[in-house]
């Protein structure tokens, strides 16, 4: 903090909030702490339990995101999206990639169905549990 000549810095994300605070002219700074709940890991790109939940629509149901990031519908700018409404899956097909600190992380489709409906924009952001797709089983 010295070497940026930073007085004090304060983080907070979601249940956690962290300040330091260098001591001005010799007297400490003392605040109480702040306790917070354990930080729950999110799942990973595999589990099944939450990245799929029923829709209000008979026979869709929605795909989630799996984590926080950037939605891309394509590989790069050039190239064709991954799915189009209409479009027919198969389990392991790519539907999207979520980009999360720069790291592209290509999202699979976890069972068979038809693309119904593309809820987020190509370079949105998203967060974890978003509702991406609605997905007719088939």
């Amino acid at each position: 903090m010295q070497k940026s000549d930073l007085s004090e810095l304060e983080i907070e994300l979601q249940d956690l909030k962290l300040r330091l605070a260098r001591p001005s002219a010799g007297h400490p700074v003392h605040e109480p702490l702040l306790k917070t709940p354990p930080l729950q890991p999110e799942p990973t790109v595999k589990e099944k339990s939450k990245d799929v939940t029923p829709s209000q629509d008979e026979g869709t149901e929605t795909f989630n995101s799996p984590m926080v990031g950037t939605f891309y519908r394509k590989p790069s700018p050039d190239d064709p999206p991954f799915v189009e409404v209409g479009k027919n899956i198969k389990t392991g097909d790519i539907l999207c990639i979520v980009e999360a600190m720069k790291v592209m992380n290509e999202i699979q489709s976890e069972f068979e169905g038809e693309i119904v409906e593309i809820l987020v924009k190509d370079g949105e952001s998203v967060e974890y549990s978003q509702p991406l797709f609605k997905i007719r089983r088939g």
